[in-house]
């Protein structure tokens, strides 16, 4: 087994280069291919290699614009203005003043640069006079903004020769200056925008300087020509896909790309669409019964979870799956309580009976995540007035203290805990955890097994939970690393619970893409996000894989805020540049792309592109600023399927609200 490097705690730069950077941005101006009215201008020196891949996309011609920085006299780097090459001075007067700089010291800094500016328009041109820009349309390209003087010269100097349109078109920038930007010239375009935004260099691999003959050779060449050379992105993705029917992946494929790896994590785009959960469980059912995969752990609750589990295994009190699913009561109540994970618990029920009369193990149902703070504490305490009624007392005692802050409201604790509003419980969460494990394996010796480390995984709930309830009023990045790194330990303490002495667990995941997937091949990963599926491969290496699901248009299972009814909504068409654009474009109903191996395709799938992210809450009137992230997809899994046309799950109890959006607008209304 081997171990990818722990990299969590380093922000992931999310384009590898210029010319990457470039060809996203590309994607993200299609709309302007094969107009003879464009020119694309790139901001010498960084922004012309970006400019020249935008070029050669849209068969435009090239050329560069130059302006230079105003540095302050004891920090060049730090901008105080800049300057066109028609000698425009663009100045932040808020900054001057705040150095105290003088006129006459603002004058020896322009002409100081401004001699720069006219060896590298001599440099660059080599005699040749500027693009004419008059009642063109001008895509002024640059590495990326910071505060964006730079690019305010360039457009009043653009402005000034009256083209017809100018759009400024960037990699990175913080979004203030994106929406500066949108007020000052016809179209912005910011491919991403990371928060906090602190350097343009940061969101780069490679970010060494251009130099001049580099600029030379670029100018030089004419990016119409190398258009010819571009391949064709979707040809290359069509021929890589394996079709698989309804998301369901031929059998020997599967078993090719899972191998002999212990985990096998399998994601979705949304909570909502019942082709992810049908393909899922179908793909499972194979895992566990052709690989003997022993557990199935889910994006739920564990003590909801255990209900089923109970169940499965022919050792509760349900009379049938549907009632098994009954704890599921916490919103969203349709992520577990629907058709499909009904019908998938039921065939586990009956495969366990067959491998109990076989002599073999069955195979459980189990829950990884940490919303269930108060119904773990009960189930601790319950636990323990079975086999020690004293520790019981004790940890009534102590859990109280979350009674005494927040009236069994989870949140309302975080946010007491918080600011200081009321105790924080921390310390009795940790000694009672810390009591149950001492007093574990005593317990188990004489009691119900799966019952010690039910209370113990329990125990472990409340603490994760305390501290994740603490941190949701802090930066988000916090808690969602708690959450996940919850979800990983749990999922390393389950598999050595189920190991054996002859072999060890294997265990199939269900969660969202946005767990399941490597957060550091995201923009969110160079914020510092980290995700369950990143801990899995850090932690096992080739022992994981990771399989993401995506969709292309149809209808979803979603609310319209928190605690919302589930409403029957309807999935917007892919965005320009999105994956999901890219892989319905194949025109495949379903298929599957497998991206741990090299080949043209994964190529494609690593560069960073849009992609859509459907939770519990689906707000399509925001959808790019709601859904939308830049990832990398062929780092970020495995393998991706790719369903075009998908539904909404049925919850078991569907709701006014879901029944009444499902009714066709044409059904007679009048009868």
């Amino acid at each position: 087994m081997t171990s990818a490097p722990d990299t969590r705690n380093t922000p992931q730069p999310i384009f590898r280069d210029r010319s990457e950077a470039g060809r996203v941005l590309a994607e993200l101006l299609m709309h302007y291919r094969d107009d003879p009215q464009v020119i694309v201008l790139g901001l010498a020196r960084g922004g012309v290699p970006v400019a020249w891949e935008v070029a050669a996309a849209l068969g435009a011609p090239l050329d560069t614009i130059i302006v230079r920085k105003l540095g302050a006299p004891a920090n060049p780097e730090f901008a105080i203005g800049a300057l066109a090459g028609d000698g425009r001075i663009v100045l932040n007067d808020d900054t001057v003043r705040a150095l105290g700089l003088t006129a006459d010291q603002v004058r020896d800094i322009a002409r100081d640069e401004a001699r720069e500016l006219a060896r590298r328009e001599a440099a660059y041109r080599g005699g040749r006079r500027p693009l004419d820009v008059a009642g063109r349309t001008v895509i002024l390209v640059d590495d990326g903004l910071a505060t964006g003087a730079s690019m305010v010269a360039a457009v009043q100097a653009i402005g000034a020769a009256e083209p017809g349109r100018i759009v400024v078109a960037v990699p990175a920038a913080p979004e203030s200056t994106c929406r500066e930007f949108e007020s000052m010239v016809d179209e912005m375009v910011c491919a991403s925008m990371p928060s906090p935004f602190l350097a343009v260099g940061d969101s780069f691999w490679n970010f060494t300087q251009v130099t001049d003959d580099q600029v030379r050779a670029l100018l030089a060449d004419t990016p119409a020509r190398a258009r010819s050379a571009v391949p064709d992105t979707t040809e290359l993705v069509r021929a890589a896909a394996i079709p698989a029917p309804g998301g369901v992946v031929p059998a020997d494929v599967i078993d090719d790309l899972v191998g002999d790896a212990r985990f096998v994590l399998i994601g979705e785009s949304s909570h909502g669409t019942r082709e992810f959960y049908a393909a899922r469980a179908a793909i499972t059912r194979r895992l566990i019964t052709d690989k003997g995969f022993d557990a199935v752990a889910a994006e739920a609750d564990w003590p909801d979870a255990y209900r089923v589990d109970r169940y499965v295994r022919g050792v509760g009190t349900d009379d049938s799956a549907a009632h098994a699913l009954g704890d599921f009561e916490r919103f969203p109540t349709w992520m577990w309580r629907n058709t499909v994970v009904r019908d998938f618990v039921s065939w586990l029920r009956l495969h366990n009976e067959a491998r109990r009369r076989a002599g073999g193990t069955p195979t459980g149902f189990y829950g990884l995540d940490l919303y269930s703070m108060h119904r773990s504490m009960q189930r601790v305490i319950s636990y323990l007035e079975t086999v020690d009624p004293a520790a019981a007392e004790r940890a009534r005692r102590r859990y109280s203290c979350f009674d005494r802050n927040s009236d069994n409201d989870a949140q309302a604790y975080g946010f007491a805990a918080a600011f200081g509003a009321g105790e924080s419980c921390e310390a009795e969460a940790v000694r009672q955890l810390v009591e149950l494990q001492r007093g574990a394996a005593a317990h188990m010796d004489v009691h119900d097994g799966e019952a010690g480390f039910d209370a113990l995984r329990n125990a472990w709930t409340v603490r994760g939970a305390e501290a994740y309830y603490r941190a949701m009023f802090g930066p988000r990045v916090s808690s969602w690393n708690l959450r996940d790194e919850h979800m990983a330990d749990t999922l390393d303490a389950l598999a050595r619970h189920l190991d054996r002495p002859d072999k060890q667990a294997r265990v199939v995941v269900w969660a969202h893409n946005s767990h399941v997937g490597d957060a550091r091949a995201t923009e969110m990963g160079a914020e510092g996000q980290l995700s369950l599926g990143q801990l899995v491969r850090e932690r096992h290496g080739d022992d994981a894989r990771l399989i993401g699901l995506t969709t292309g248009h149809g209808t979803v299972t979603a609310a319209d805020a928190w605690n919302g009814p589930a409403h029957f909504k309807r999935v917007r068409d892919p965005l320009p540049s999105s994956v999901e654009e890219l892989l319905h474009d194949t025109g495949i109903p379903a298929f599957l792309v497998r991206t741990d191996r090299p080949s043209e395709a994964v190529d494609v799938l690593g560069t960073p592109r849009l992609e859509r992210a459907i939770g519990v809450i689906y707000q399509p009137a925001t959808e790019r600023h709601s859904h939308y992230f830049h990832s990398r997809l062929a780092d970020r899994y495995d393998a991706v399927i790719h369903i075009d046309e998908t539904t909404a799950i049925e919850p078991l109890e569907p709701g006014e609200h879901w029944i009444s959006g499902r009714t066709p607008e044409t059904y007679p209304s009048g009868l």
